[in-house]
């Protein structure tokens, strides 16, 4: 699975995106169209039409990553535009499960959970 950095904020370009666009048509969308920070440290994420391609962008210091998965059978579970939301955040685990072809609510899995210390 794709691990650029642990941390890493993660975004969807709800709807689709025209996946003809390398790094730089990609890039213009993020920072113009989402108007989002493309220099920090976050994946941006789009999908195509038919939902059974998709690209991450990744700034890493010095350069871009692009990294493009084709699904061979199946469509990725991807949220449709709806009104002024053009992106949606989400966490690394759903990003996880979209790439398994899974939905981004998942109402099986279990909820996260953050350890206490007790003195």
């Amino acid at each position: 699975m794709l691990n650029p950095t642990d941390g890493a904020s993660v975004y969807l370009a709800c709807g689709s995106t025209d996946l003809r666009k390398s790094i730089d048509g990609l890039a213009a969308l993020v920072q113009y169209s989402f108007e989002l920070d493309l220099f920090s440290n976050s994946l941006f994420v789009f999908c195509n039409a038919g939902r059974d391609k998709l690209k991450i962008l990744y700034w890493d210091h010095n350069g871009f990553w692009l990294f493009y998965r084709r699904l061979e059978r199946g469509r990725f579970k991807w949220p449709k535009h709806s009104g002024d939301q053009a992106t949606q955040s989400i966490t690394r685990r759903q990003l996880q499960w979209l790439l398994d072809g899974l939905k981004l609510e998942q109402r099986q899995a279990h909820t996260a959970v953050t350890a206490r210390i007790i003195v």
